[in-house]
């Protein structure tokens, strides 16, 4: 049987990737998974409100913070954070699961969740970056989804988060959403296709 451009290893890897909000990384994302079945996200875990046509289980696991508490105090998580007065978690028993089936799974987490993860996890960390702040806040007023405080808010959030980047092993900058994707695209190829020299 000829080898498959992804989806020939027996265990699947991890790549966590992350952005500011606004920047892209659900959209690249689901374009993965659209194109390559072998490929999964973790629906992580978080204590905010559910935003309109947004759908329980497929884009977050909703609940409050009592429940998210209770799984922190059981060690569900591979890593948590609060970001706005919200909890957000990725649990750990869905993500190895995934890998066992041989799907590589991708963690679309926050830089503190992130960091959290580094030399913790074996996974490839991957930033998206916007071309700017000024595109940036320009694409948060096209969503619609949260009011000017907030957004000022989340551009702040932004420029630390982009502060972090050098310490992810890729960088994609998201100015054009085609060439942003084939770059993803062939990360995820040529990771799987590395040589990886026994421990």
């Amino acid at each position: 049987m000829s080898e498959k451009l992804l989806g020939n290893l027996p265990h699947g890897l991890i790549f966590v990737l992350s952005a500011p909000a606004g920047t892209g990384k659900t959209t690249l994302v689901s374009m993965l998974l659209d194109e390559f079945p072998c490929v999964a996200e973790s629906v992580s875990c978080t204590t905010r409100t559910p935003r309109p046509g947004e759908i329980p289980g497929k884009d977050y696991h909703f609940m409050d913070a009592e429940a998210f508490e209770a799984k922190i105090a059981a060690g569900d998580f591979l890593e948590y954070a609060q970001v706005f007065g919200s909890y957000y978690g990725t649990a750990g028993d869905y993500v190895q699961q995934q890998q066992e089936k041989g799907k590589h799974v991708f963690l679309v987490i926050d830089t503190q969740g992130a960091l959290q993860l580094k030399g913790k996890l074996d996974a490839v960390f991957i930033f998206v970056t916007p071309p700017s702040l000024q595109a940036l806040r320009e694409r948060l007023f096209k969503r619609k989804t949260e009011n000017l405080e907030m957004i000022e808010q989340r551009l702040s959030f932004a420029k630390h988060e982009m502060a972090q980047s050098s310490k992810y092993d890729y960088n994609i900058v998201n100015d054009n959403l085609h060439h942003a994707y084939d770059i993803l695209r062939s990360i995820v190829i040529a990771e799987e296709h590395r040589v990886r020299k026994a421990k």
